[in-house]
């Protein structure tokens, strides 16, 4: 199963299939981890417009995890019959969206990168996360832990991230990618 990609601008020249694979110390594999390759000379914003959803169904944030490029405006539609009150007091983006039902009318710009928190103050159970990425690539690994990028060749950076990490930033590491040549990375991801 091929994670969720963003798709680059720009056609991928000389591109090859890179599967990171992420474990844990124990060498467990880690789902859900957020995968995004850094590529040099590329734009670290999204396009005006990009637009991403977060919505409220049976109370509960949907998806619980959303990775964005930095740019990216939110959408919050409740779809629940409940009026809720999403917030986020994270360094990455604080906001709130003070009781409503529908969808607000304004999004929510998330303009720096890093990791938001998100609750409910209405529901407690709720909680959710928005990844903020400085890349137009990027996926969320498998029940294996596998990532699947298409990289170009070059000097790159990989920053890793999982929702057992809470507002921690994520961690990096430098890759290089040669022409055309598939890879393997493997990354231990460290509480």
């Amino acid at each position: 199963m091929l994670a969720t990609l963003a798709v680059l601008s720009a056609p991928l020249v000389h591109a090859a299939v890179w599967t990171v694979q992420v474990r844990d110390a124990g060498g467990a594999p880690v789902p859900d981890a957020v995968v995004a390759v850094e590529l040099k000379g590329q734009p670290s914003k999204a396009a005006a417009g990009t637009a991403a959803t977060m919505g409220q169904r049976d109370r509960q944030f949907q998806p619980q995890l959303l990775i964005v490029q930095t740019g990216t405006a939110v959408n919050f539609p409740n779809f629940d019959t409940v009026r809720h009150h999403v917030y986020s007091f994270s360094p990455t983006k604080r906001f709130e969206l003070k009781l409503y039902a529908g969808t607000p009318v304004e999004p929510v710009v998330f303009d720096k990168a890093g990791v938001a928190q998100l609750g409910c103050n209405i529901h407690d159970r709720m909680s959710a996360h928005i990844v903020v990425v400085d890349t137009p690539l990027f996926g969320r690994a498998d029940a294996q832990g596998e990532v699947r990028l298409d990289l170009p060749p070059g000097d790159h950076r990989v920053r890793l991230w999982a929702p057992r990490l809470g507002n921690a930033a994520p961690t990096a590491q430098p890759l290089t990618v040669a022409a055309g040549a598939p890879g393997v990375l493997k990354v231990e991801l460290r509480d």
